[in-house]
């Protein structure tokens, strides 16, 4: 459930984004069920009743449908009298007073997971300008739920397993998968729009780190640590730019700092004061 609603949050942002780049008077979407070939309508952008509110739209049905079971941009001109698609939906389109009509999966890994829609109450062309825009705003949604389950599949590779049988838990990843899953989880957590899904990753990055008794951490900035989580992790400074979309010259720049406030002379005496002070694994 909790994954349905930051899915929810992020089709909202993409509608209000599509309105606002293309000055559609009316967006809204929904994700694929879990389970089900349908897309449950969920959010709603400048609609003026609650027809299309919770509306379930089967895989091959209506414009929707239609754009599901492609898994490519589908649109019409006049919905109600247009011949390329069923007409199982009619009576909410009408309702909202809606002619011209697009809708625009949002594809992960090949699958569809939802849809976006845009629409005017006149029967006119949208246009390439508008499809482009309804594309863009699908694309984001796609990049936020890639890296949602990203973040939920590193956090089920961070967690210990038990058995059924409530014996002790299996022997662990080794030290290295560790410190590579510790850097992927803070590298991820910045680009995670729902806060309780960042404050999670960043809460299991604590998880992974074990300070010595009597060690006390250096004030490193969250980035600063992102670029030392890498370096721990074998990295060179182009890899660590790469993973983290930063120039090379600002991944060195928080690497000299970072060692400044570590009291170190070398990436290797970083890394060891920053395991020391239990920032690292």
């Amino acid at each position: 459930m909790a994954a349905d609603v930051a899915g929810a949050v992020e089709i909202s942002s993409a509608l209000a984004r599509l309105r606002r780049v293309t000055g559609l008077p009316v967006a809204f979407g929904g994700l694929v069920e879990a389970g089900r070939p349908r897309v449950r309508i969920s959010e709603l952008s400048g609609t003026s009743t609650p027809a299309l509110r919770a509306l379930a739209v089967t895989s091959g049905n209506g414009l929707g449908g239609k754009a599901v079971a492609l898994a490519r941009p589908c649109a019409v001109t006049d919905y109600s009298s247009s011949r390329q698609i069923t007409h199982e939906y009619d009576v909410p389109v009408a309702a909202e007073g809606l002619r011209s009509v697009l809708a625009v999966p949002v594809v992960v890994r090949r699958r569809v997971r939802g849809v976006l829609y845009g629409a005017l109450r006149s029967a006119q062309p949208l246009g390439d300008r508008t499809l482009s825009a309804a594309v863009a705003a699908a694309r984001d949604v796609e990049q936020a739920l890639v890296r949602r389950d990203e973040a939920h599949a590193l956090l089920a590779a961070a967690r210990p397993q038990r058995p059924a049988d409530g014996g002790p838990a299996p022997s662990g990843p080794g030290r290295e998968q560790v410190r590579e899953a510790h850097a992927a989880l803070r590298a991820l957590a910045p680009r995670i729009a729902d806060p309780v899904l960042r404050a999670e990753l960043l809460a299991a990055c604590g998880l992974l780190t074990a300070p010595e008794p009597a060690a006390r951490g250096a004030n490193l900035a969250p980035r600063e640590l992102d670029v030392l989580a890498w370096v721990a992790a074998g990295a060179t400074n182009a890899a660590v730019a790469d993973r983290l979309g930063l120039r090379p010259e600002t991944v060195k720049g928080y690497l000299r700092s970072a060692m400044r406030k570590l009291g170190a002379h070398t990436r290797g005496e970083a890394v060891a004061a920053a395991r020391r002070a239990g920032l690292l694994p």
